[in-house]
């Protein structure tokens, strides 16, 4: 029995420069994407309080969600660690989880590091964990309540019949 509950849900990328990541993306065919700008997020790095300011883009190919995330500043984060070893580049895979409390039970169980706790400061906890031989730098467990859900099937929904126009929506600010 797996540790991580279903399918992954999520192939997520570490950019420098989030306005320049869309492009390729859309010119594969992919979008369209939700872009939101300055999210403040608080969460445990390595055990220890962080605070940084992220913009992130979302859409789907099919049923994989692609997330696109820049840090806005230069704070020590698991993003600026991943940018620092590798550039810009294929950073995480991610696992909806019904019962948040219970995989993240079982990972702490099998040993895996938590490298990176969110709280609900966004609608919905998280963490980032670093499994061995994963075919990732880490995997993430987010929690899939109704914000997590609601989003996902709106950025979903909204891909299934893209004719490319508008390939770039802004949420919020």
């Amino acid at each position: 029995m797996s540790i991580l509950p279903g399918p992954i849900r999520q192939i997520g990328y570490i950019v420098s420069d989030l306005d320049a990541a869309l492009a390729p993306w859309i010119d594969l065919g992919v979008g369209p994407f939700f872009v939101m700008r300055g999210i403040p997020i608080r969460a445990s790095y390595r055990g220890k309080p962080c605070e940084v300011t992220i913009s992130m883009a979302l859409a789907n190919s099919g049923e994989m969600q692609i997330e696109l995330i820049q840090q806005e500043d230069d704070t020590p984060s698991i993003y600026t660690e991943f940018m620092a070893a590798d550039g810009p580049g294929y950073h995480q895979l991610a696992y909806w989880t019904e019962d948040f409390d219970t995989t993240m039970a079982a990972v702490r169980e099998a040993g895996w590091d938590v490298v990176w706790l969110g709280d609900e400061d966004v609608g919905t906890r998280f963490a980032y964990v670093e499994p061995p031989n994963a075919p990732a730098t880490v995997i993430e467990i987010m929690e899939n309540n109704e914000i997590t859900s609601g989003m996902g099937k709106f950025v979903r929904d909204a891909a299934v019949d893209w004719d490319g126009q508008d390939p770039i929506r802004v949420l919020g600010g």
